[in-house]
């Protein structure tokens, strides 16, 4: 018999993370596998200079920049059957009329959650030596802190709070078990024997608050989550601790978290934040007890090239007739990023 025909694929995204998600091998496998122009990437479903390659599209493969997936898109690429997603959370980009249409949709949101993950651990192990508020210190005096300023400072027994056993969550935990630091988790769908499988002791939410010296943040933004941690949980977490947020701004009450910080009582890690970027006045940007990052604990430089193996692996797949190792689907967006 006769070798089936290759897919006919199409890339939709913005054109400047092409060359970092899929360097020259990864883009030559994508040419073998599937009948694809290397040079076209469509930004605008409706430019006609673009609709005769998406006419005989069966697969798009999106990226940051691509814009959403609707009706009009359906209508443009009339022979789709696949989405495969080279970055993160598809929510905002799937609409409803491709789940309905049966569209299959994969992510490689898993590749994501490793730097994620690696970000947040370097910057637990940080805070647990206080090394933000040493370094601010150290610029001022040049001189070393003494003993006794120090004495509640190290890593050994920290407790660290990780709200939300997401695939971040979850990988953090793993990176989490070589060192001597006892892990509590809070997430409504994980189990008391799976939390311990996990290496950490599940607790209420409010528990966790309690009792950590730590809190990292991975749960997804669901209207469950919005504001989680409003003033009244942020209240609960003892003075001095850490708050670390990589997961979404909107998880926490920007307003009630600036007025902790402005007080001195807590500290943060905030790689995201409510709106983001904050307002060029926000007392966050200044503060010593606060390390604030553009949103980079994600995928970035050549951490990208993870994420396009990751397609180019499932469009190898759906090439042959196997179905893909990270599909998406439409009951989880429920409760997954």
């Amino acid at each position: 018999m006769p070798s089936p025909q290759p897919p006919r694929a199409v890339f939709a995204m913005d054109p400047v993370h092409l060359p970092l998600l899929f360097p020259p091998p990864l883009m030559a496998r994508l040419r073998r596998t599937a009948g694809i122009d290397t040079q076209l990437v469509v930004r605008d479903f409706t430019d006609p200079a673009t609709a005769d390659a998406l006419a005989q599209a069966e697969v798009l493969i999106t990226g940051w920049g691509c814009p959403r997936l609707d009706a009009a898109v359906l209508a443009a690429v009339p022979k789709l059957r696949a989405v495969l997603h080279a970055a993160g959370s598809v929510r905002s980009l799937i609409g409803e009329p491709l789940w309905k249409q049966g569209v299959t949709v994969s992510s490689a949101v898993t590749g994501n959650a490793l730097p994620v993950a690696e970000y947040t651990l370097a910057m637990i192990l940080l805070a647990g030596k206080d090394a933000f508020a040493l370094r601010e210190r150290y610029r001022r005096t040049h001189d070393g802190p003494a003993p006794a300023e120090t004495a509640a400072t190290g890593n050994l027994g920290r407790r660290v709070g990780v709200v939300g056993a997401s695939r971040v969550g979850r990988r953090l935990m793993e990176l989490l078990r070589p060192f001597d630091l006892t892990v509590l988790l809070h997430d409504p769908y994980v189990s008391p024997a799976e939390a311990a499988a996990l290496g950490a002791e599940l607790l209420p939410l409010e528990d966790l608050l309690r009792h950590s010296d730590i809190v990292s943040l991975h749960a997804p933004d669901i209207p469950e989550t919005h504001h989680m941690l409003d003033r009244t949980r942020l209240a609960l977490v003892r003075d001095g601790g850490v708050l670390i947020n990589t997961a979404r701004g909107a998880l926490v009450d920007q307003e009630a978290l600036t007025e902790e910080l402005v007080s001195g009582r807590l500290r943060a890690v905030l790689d995201v934040t409510e709106p983001e970027p904050l307002p060029a006045g926000s007392p966050l940007y200044r503060l010593p007890n606060v390390f604030l990052t553009p949103h980079i604990a994600g995928s970035l430089g050549n951490e990208l090239e993870r994420l396009g193996a990751i397609v180019v692996a499932e469009l190898e797949r759906l090439a042959t007739g196997l179905p893909p190792l990270h599909e998406v689907r439409h009951e989880d967006l429920a409760r997954v990023a």
